[in-house]
């Protein structure tokens, strides 16, 4: 991506604008990480009560039995919104790895091979999950592998 900044007196507000011939991941990426997006709070239930949950507080969001499970470092919250609903609101520090998982990259802490070309995640709180063969190639790249 090619990066312009225009530093001068007469630019009174900062404004971002992103030139594209279409919507990519790293257009979004880019548009959520101007708009700070990453300030954004979801609302979860645990046990009888809502709590307010911040991006730094979620290791993983997985879709179980149709229920969408938040997990955080020790306890799991339950939430009404679907998974790309909750991929918008969280940013760009977490990654889908498959149809039903967002992981928050900044949790991760092991990785292993997998049977058929799949990985298997382990985050610092004990979840796991595996990164299907579809989100694999964005994985390594993110990885740099």
């Amino acid at each position: 991506m090619r990066v312009n900044i225009d530093i001068s007196p007469e630019n009174k507000e900062t404004h971002a604008v992103i030139y594209t011939d279409k919507m990519t991941e790293e257009v979004r990426r880019a548009s959520k990480l101007l708009e700070g997006d990453e300030a954004h709070l979801l609302t979860a239930q645990y046990k009888d009560d809502i709590v307010i949950l911040r991006p730094g507080e979620i290791y993983m969001v997985r879709v179980e039995d149709k229920d969408t499970v938040i997990y955080g470092r020790e306890d799991k919250y339950f939430s009404r919104k679907r998974l790309y609903e909750i991929s918008d609101l969280l940013g760009a520090g977490f990654m889908q790895i498959s149809k039903s998982t967002l992981v928050n990259l900044s949790y991760l802490d092991r990785i292993e091979p997998g049977f058929g070309g799949t990985v298997l995640l382990k985050l610092r709180n004990g979840s796991k999950d595996y990164v299907s063969r579809k989100y694999l190639p964005e994985f390594k790249r993110y990885l740099g592998l």
